[in-house]
């Protein structure tokens, strides 16, 4: 009944407090009863080495006395025996001790307590002890336990793994031969342990690592970086149909991790192992093998150099790996060459690497490496700010600097008038290419930007040269005229500056071959079938813009800024092709925008992508961002016309110092916002019940305004007031009947581009129920011509935007107004009331279509401004005396209208005849009041034509009948109905009652000539 218990099965006597001295002692003699590892009792003592390590946590903050026990029965040296033992089931206890040691270190925090379990020099003993690394869970918690280890380093604990009289220090040493492991967590373990260790400040065990680990070490890294490179390159090599993507972005991120660590350990500024690194980086790696590439036919001299294809590095009589022979491609070496630049900022290393780029020779290219690396050095005696020995200076000691030099070059007051003028003129391009031409380097990158055939290696010429240019780690001295403007500061001779005194003189200069590379690119960008990547125009116009741009002014000379305006002119005419040719212009130009100026391109992030280093492609389906590869479509061509004038756009408004006032075309800023009180108050309020899918119903008003739809809720404090709840712009809205309920409407809003990042779900998608048809019928109708409004005067602003002619009118109402909450509110809005005394919605209304010009309409406006149409009606004023009357709507608005995009008004709008009651039979309308107007003497039958001034005319053109004498036709059109009626009597009598105006003419016609009088009836 009872089972017997010993020490194997939990023993008698357990603590029942876990977390105490007691527990801890009780544990103790588990061990010592299991002091050997079996299958039967491993289970035991892995459960004991878990509880073991709780407690001692918890006694590090409430217990002292845990520790005092631990080190009193040193405890460590149960764990170092039962890792020494080679029984079965060792390995899997083994585990279990590795785990427990790194949860211990990890989560101890008394300094006290650290230094108990750092004595004894067991931990050591741990780190050397032979684990069976080919188990991969061994492998993951002793490396962990060795970084965990590091994190505890500083000048005290340091003693604790380094033995300076035995010049040993196994946690470094034994951590760095897994630096080139296959798992890529073991080897960015050891990358932060070793950083962990160079950064404790002790003489002696920095010399230690100079003298016994820092040459071997880093010769490893660099040939093992050079393999890496080479793997690479064949990647790229092999993979033109873009198979190996996922591979190629494992090489370059890998390629990125090492950068990121060499960069961290030279910006740890201990000089005895930066020396070494770079003279490692620069001789094995950077130059023979990154830059060489650049150049082709240039073979570097390097006799001393053993190549090698095995994957083990060959070792030297010292043990360290040779170098590499082998080069790789020049679009491969520009994209390493730009990474480098871009992480590394190592004064020294970067100036050597510029200095080489920019102005080593042909004759000096083909002593070899060491030969270059000389006469750097003799170029940074001459010039103390540049080369690899020169100590790197301050901002301020440089700005210090270049003001001295600025104010010394005026003394010279003997300066001719001529010899301004050659010191101020321009180097002529020929002279500029004959120079270029004898650096073999710059010359690889400049020919580089050709683009003629296609982009993929100007990009990352144009990568290289923005990187280069601002890096801080190279002077300015030695990029000037390059890669930066060059400010010349002349002193004026005494004759010429007169009796006033010395005048100063102010010349720029810059790089005109480079700057004319440039402007090629970017008006081969402009071409309709261009090979030219959005990315890659975007980081042209970037460099440009910097080498152009001296002391806030622009120093483009006159034939450049002709080119730029050019490119400016094509950008605009591709645009112009697409706007009328894609229904969808309006979004994309909008989406284009939004995305362009969600920030600007960031160059590290653009090389940190391995995709760029496959050739361009056109088609979407390898997953590349749309502005990294070419265009795939119409659809897709439009976009990138639209993305190339914006970039062209905005260098144009940079250069000239203009700021951007006509983009983006609605300003959310000046908008209804959610929550934002309004004053509704003569306003047009539709009361209306959101019915949502998940069951839940709501009840609004709707307030249109002229760009927004608005949802509002009466506000509890003031009476007249509404709280907007959900905020949509109309042209982002979907409207849809319902067929089993005329007083539904299922409505859809958008997200505006403006305010979200995409239009993944939309802001709001319910069913509206409306009081009865009317009001829905009302609501749909102003929702679609509000919809096509809005639309309409949004191409109006990018017709003005692309100069598009007869494109005239108002600016946005974004930018002119909109709702304002508080006090301002019924100031600034024009009322539109939608219920009044007599009115109804669906009222017969005389049609004021802004922006929305039907045939007719345009037909009749053209017949009445012909020159021989107004003379006729000049002549027809005169002889009746008849006015005509004044429009009601002011020119500005006439023109407008004529200038908007002319589109056919869309039946969803109206509200059908059978809802407005029809005119009687007889033709004959009896309406009240009656106004009567005389009409002249006709000789002939006229006919009547009945015009508004409005751009919505009453229509009467109706032949007579046969059999009848002086018939008139009269046509009454409004916005919904249209009624005619015939007028027998002698002189025209037309009887209304309407609730809106309407204008009568009378025309007459004869074979020779055509005269009209036109009158005006008002009717209440």
């Amino acid at each position: 009944m009872f089972r017997s218990r010993s020490w194997f099965g939990g023993g008698w006597g357990r603590p029942k407090n876990p977390h105490s001295p007691e527990h801890l002692k009780y544990l103790y003699n588990v061990l010592v009863k299991n002091h050997t590892v079996s299958e039967y009792n491993r289970g035991l003592l892995v459960e004991s080495l878990r509880s073991i390590a709780e407690i001692l946590i918890w006694g590090d903050q409430n217990d002292s006395s845990v520790f005092d026990f631990f080190l009193e029965k040193n405890m460590l040296s149960f764990f170092l025996r039962i890792m020494r033992q080679r029984s079965g089931g060792s390995s899997f206890v083994c585990v279990q001790l590795l785990q427990t040691l790194n949860i211990l270190f990890e989560n101890i925090r008394n300094e006290t307590s650290l230094y108990y379990l750092l004595s004894n020099n067991h931990v050591n003993s741990i780190i050397v002890h032979k684990f069976d690394f080919s188990d991969e869970e061994v492998m993951a918690y002793y490396i962990s336990f060795l970084k965990t280890l590091s994190l505890k380093l500083n000048a005290h604990t340091i003693h604790f793994f380094y033995n300076e009289h035995t010049n040993d220090f196994p946690l470094y040493t034994e951590a760095i031969k897994f630096f080139n492991h296959p798992e890529s967590m073991v080897r960015i373990a050891v990358r932060t342990l070793t950083l962990n260790v160079y950064k404790v400040e002790d003489a002696s065990m920095l010399a230690f690592i100079r003298d016994r680990t820092a040459a071997p070490y880093f010769s490893n890294i660099v040939y093992f970086i050079g393999k890496h490179i080479q793997e690479l390159d064949a990647c790229v090599r092999n993979d033109a149909d873009h198979q190996s993507q996922n591979r190629l972005s494992d090489l370059v991120a890998e390629h990125l991790d090492h950068l990121h660590y060499l960069n961290d350990i030279l910006c740890l500024n201990i000089t005895d192992l930066n020396q070494v690194l770079t003279d490692h980086l620069l001789h094995k790696l950077l130059i023979p093998l990154y830059i060489y590439s650049l150049s082709p036919q240039h073979k570097r001299d390097t006799p001393s150099s053993t190549s090698s294809s095995s994957s083990t590095p060959p070792s030297t009589s010292s043990g360290v790996p040779g170098e590499l022979n082998a080069k790789v491609s020049s679009v491969v070496a520009l994209f390493l060459l730009s990474q480098v630049f871009l992480i590394i900022s190592h004064p020294p290393l970067i100036r050597t690497l510029a200095w080489i780029i920019l102005k080593t020779d042909k004759v000096l290219v083909t002593k070899g490496v060491d030969k270059l690396l000389e006469q750097c050095e003799e170029d940074a005696k001459d010039t103390p700010t540049g080369g690899v020995s020169s100590t790197p200076r301050t901002e301020k000691e440089e700005s210090e600097k270049d003001e001295e030099e600025e104010l010394s070059e005026p003394d010279v007051t003997n300066v001719t008038d001529e010899e301004k003028e050659k010191m101020a003129t321009p180097v002529p391009v020929q002279t500029e290419a004959a120079a270029m031409a004898e650096k073999p380097f710059l010359e690889a990158v400049l020919n580089a930007l050709d683009c003629n055939e296609n982009d993929y290696a100007a990009l990352f010429a144009f990568s290289l040269l923005y990187a280069m240019a601002n890096n801080k780690g190279v002077t300015p001295d030695l990029i000037e005229l390059i890669l930066r403007p060059k400010k010349s500061v002349i002193a004026a001779s005494n004759s010429s500056a007169g009796a006033g005194g010395s005048t100063k003189d102010v010349k720029y200069a810059y790089n005109n071959l480079l700057v004319d590379r440039i402007l090629h690119v970017m008006m081969q960008s402009c071409q309709p079938q261009c090979r030219v990547r959005l990315v890659t125009l975007e980081l042209c116009l970037k460099l440009l813009g910097q080498l152009v741009t001296c002391d806030g002014r622009n120093i483009l000379s006159e034939p450049h800024r002709a080119s730029v305006e050019s490119a400016k002119a094509q950008s605009t005419g591709q645009v112009r092709n697409f706007y009328k040719s894609e229904e969808i212009f309006l979004d994309m130009f909008e989406h284009e925008y939004c995305d362009m100026s969600k920030g600007s391109l960031n160059v590290e992030w653009l090389c940190m992508d391995s995709a760029i280093l496959l050739p361009p492609t056109g088609t979407p389906l390898t997953g590349i961002d749309f502005t990294k590869r070419l265009p795939c479509g119409e659809v897709e061509r439009a976009k990138r016309a639209i993305r190339v004038f914006f970039l062209v756009r905005d260098l144009v408004l940079q250069l000239n110092g203009e700021v951007e006032t006509q983009l983006p075309l609605t300003n959310p800023h000046v908008c209804v916002q959610i929550d934002q009180a309004l004053d509704l108050n003569n306003s047009d309020l539709i009361a209306c019940t959101l019915s949502m899918k998940d069951g839940m119903k709501l009840r609004r008003f709707l307030v249109i305004d002229i760009l927004q739809l608005i949802l509002v809720e009466p506000d509890t404090k003031r009476l007249g007031w509404g709280v907007a709840k959900l905020v949509g712009f109309l042209q982002d809205i979907e409207v849809s009947g319902d067929k089993d309920d005329s007083r539904c409407l299922h409505i859809t809003i958008h997200g505006h581009l403006t305010r979200t990042a995409g239009r993944a779900a939309p802001l709001l998608s319910a069913k509206f129920v409306f009081d009865d048809n009317i009001r829905c019928m009302a609501a749909k109708q102003r929702l679609t011509k509000g919809r096509i409004k809005a639309r309409q005067k949004k191409m109006q602003q990018i017709a003005r935007l692309l100069d598009i002619p007869g494109q005239t009118g108002p600016p946005s109402p974004a930018y002119v107004g909109s709702y304002r909450g508080a006090a301002s509110a019924s100031a600034s809005r024009d009322s539109r009331p939608l219920f009044t005394s007599g009115r109804v919605p669906g009222f017969a209304a005389p049609r004021r279509e802004h922006g929305v010009v039907h045939r007719a309409d345009e037909r009749r406006r053209r017949e009445s401004d012909s020159p021989s149409r107004i003379a006729m009606t000049n002549s027809k004023k005169e002889n009746n005396g008849v006015t005509r009357a004044r429009s009601r709507e002011p020119s500005g608005s006439r023109k407008s209208r004529e200038g908007s995009p002319r589109m056919p008004r869309p039946r969803s709008e109206e509200i059908p005849l059978e809802l407005i009651k029809r005119a009687p039979a007889s033709g004959i309308l009896d309406m009240s009041p009656k106004v009567t107007m005389p009409r002249p003497p006709r000789a002939e039958t006229p006919k009547l034509e009945a015009t508004r001034s409005d751009d919505s005319a009453l229509n009467a053109e109706t032949p007579p009948k046969t059999g009848q004498k002086d018939v008139d036709v009269v046509s009454i059109t409004s916005e919904e109905t249209s009624f005619t009626f015939p007028d027998t009597h002698g002189q025209t009598t037309t009887t209304m009652t309407t609730t809106t105006r309407a204008i009568t003419s009378v025309q007459e016609e004869t074979p020779s000539r055509r005269s009209s009088a036109k009158g005006t009836i008002e009717t209440v």
